[in-house]
């Protein structure tokens, strides 16, 4: 990753990602992942990450928890921070990339802040490893600065490259746990006023007693309900959950 050229601007996150072909990669950080939206992180770990994203920080991190327990969130919303701060981010799915890992890092040059979503994906897979420890290396000298998520620590993640694994462990460590109802029912809460409506206590419990605990799956749950609700010009109550999801 070579440094950023002077006098550049912000980008959407993956915007040099996106000149790798076929690689689906998010534009924009939806407005519901912002680091100020997220639930249940301690405030020195938004700080933390705050600080990482505005480049006040040199600490890379890697964020590291189950799956549901909002990693894409957190990268997206420093890629977000990043870019207000007028600064050029990068986001990059490493799912997307297994198998030709080079070529995609090489569309990230000249950013200076570059998230890597889902290190699992690579792990085990030993030419995607060497250009990624390679990359790491690059990024280290040019002053980049990158954001790990993986659902376990390096130590565990099943590296071939030893030399990879003792890099990925010289990161700060950001745990994160699964939320518990009470942390489900305030995502649900502050999403759906975001989409300007209020979710009222019996509808929230019908929910969190029915949906599952991932926060994709919650986020994508509201905007059929908002959908289904202004179609039907209807308030979202029990009945209407009934009616639309079943149960």
């Amino acid at each position: 990753m070579k440094p950023p050229q002077s006098g550049a601007g912000s980008s959407s996150p993956a915007s040099a990602a996106a000149q790798v072909p076929q690689l689906p990669l998010a534009l924009k950080a939806p407005p519901d992942q912002r680091l100020e939206t997220f639930v249940g992180a301690p405030p020195a770990v938004l700080a933390q990450l705050r600080g990482l994203a505005r480049g006040d920080s040199d600490d890379w991190l890697l964020v590291c928890g189950p799956a549901g327990t909002g990693k894409t969130h957190l990268l997206l919303a420093s890629c977000a921070e990043a870019g207000e701060a007028g600064r050029r981010a990068a986001y990059l799915p490493l799912a997307a990339a297994a198998g030709r890992l080079a070529e995609a890092l090489d569309a990230l040059e000249g950013h200076e802040l570059v998230v890597l979503d889902g290190l699992d994906a690579i792990a085990g897979r030993r030419d995607d490893e060497v250009a990624l420890f390679h990359a790491h290396n690059r990024a280290r000298a040019a002053g980049t600065r990158i954001i790990y998520a993986s659902r376990v620590n390096p130590e565990t993640l099943g590296l071939q490259l030893p030399d990879l694994r003792s890099r990925l462990s010289q990161c700060a460590r950001v745990a994160l746990q699964p939320l518990d109802d009470d942390g489900r029912g305030e995502v649900l809460r502050q999403r759906a006023r975001r989409r300007g409506w209020e979710l009222e206590a019996p509808a929230l419990d019908w929910l969190l007693r029915r949906v599952g605990r991932d926060l994709g799956g919650l986020t994508a749950l509201l905007d059929r309900l908002d959908r289904a609700s202004l179609a039907a010009q209807r308030r979202i109550t029990v009945p209407f959950l009934r009616q639309v999801l079943g149960g």
